[in-house]
């Protein structure tokens, strides 16, 4: 079997990631918060609150605090002259290779929680799919697009 790539992404990506999930999570807990209080005006059974409530705190706990610090883990990348090696996930791991000649474009993008940290993500598109190498420091992600973009030139004469 292949050995796992060896470059990681950027260790701030767990506080960007964490950032999100709070986000997320956030309006899990503005649910759970408002069943709370119509269930307490009109005088309802205040087992949906509770379960909203311990419900909302499981998911704080998995999302914001666990899956982060998981997720940094498992990813890794690198880059060979013919290919791309991904490699990520939790529970499953999925290493995907992508050949260099099926490369159409690469494009770094980073929005507000990432340019924050100041991080950003390159994309790698195919005719098939676009790969995602999330969270690299703004000089490592525009250094890899352009890297990439290099080796996945073909010249007239290879076609």
């Amino acid at each position: 079997m292949r050995q796992p790539p060896i470059n990681r992404i950027a260790k701030d990506a767990i506080k960007a990631w964490k950032i999100s999930a709070m986000l997320s999570v956030g309006i899990l807990w503005i649910i759970s918060i408002a069943i709370g209080i119509v269930s307490f005006l009109y005088d309802w059974s205040h087992v949906f609150w509770v379960i909203g409530i311990i419900l909302s705190a499981v998911c704080t706990y998995i999302f914001v605090f666990l899956v982060p610090k998981l997720r940094w883990r498992r990813w890794r990348y690198e880059v060979f002259e013919q290919e791309i090696y991904i490699q990520h996930g939790i529970l499953i791991v999925s290493r995907t290779l992508v050949p260099m000649i099926r490369v159409q474009h690469v494009d770094t993008k980073q929005g507000p929680i990432l340019k924050k940290f100041q991080l950003a993500s390159v994309t790698i598109s195919t005719a098939a799919t676009t790969h995602e190498i999330p969270a690299l420091l703004e000089e490592d992600a525009s250094d890899l697009r352009d890297k990439i973009s290099a080796l996945a030139r073909v010249d007239d004469d290879d076609v």
